[in-house]
């Protein structure tokens, strides 16, 4: 298969396997009549593979070290739980962070309502931010 019909089968953009086979995911031989890369059913599964890996969020590296591993008849089972599992909790530290920041901003937003704009004046910048936890401190008496 050359690129184009790679990419149609897989459902991907040509570029996509051009990316796959510059980073070294796949590995399409050469026809020797037009010197044309030609890719093998098994760079198919490798970038169907790849593709709902990177879904699943494991990076190119990761899964080019899954690849090898299969390539080398071993088991990536339990290196893709262990990487994932990781991963999953990085993904929750980082959802709290985000629905802490929401709430924070939401709390700014609110508050802000209340408070008017301001002029710097060389004491402060942006009475928004810099009191936004207190709005009292930014209502001028």
């Amino acid at each position: 298969m050359r690129v184009s019909e790679l990419a149609r089968t897989a459902g991907v953009n040509p570029d996509t396997v051009r990316f796959y086979t510059r980073e070294g995911l796949l590995q399409p031989g050469r026809n020797p009549a037009n010197n044309y890369q030609e890719y093998s059913p098994d760079d198919l599964q490798k970038l169907r593979f790849a593709r709902k890996a990177r879904q699943l969020g494991f990076s190119l590296p990761e899964i080019k070290s899954i690849l090898n591993q299969a390539d080398d008849h071993h088991s990536p089972c339990p290196m893709v739980r262990r990487v994932f599992e990781h991963r999953l909790e990085e993904v929750e530290t980082q959802l709290q962070e985000l629905n802490s920041l929401r709430d924070r901003m939401k709390s700014a937003l609110s508050a802000w309502q209340a408070m008017p704009d301001g002029t710097p004046d060389g004491h402060t910048i942006c009475r928004l931010i810099e009191h936004w936890d207190d709005p009292t401190k930014g209502i001028k008496e």
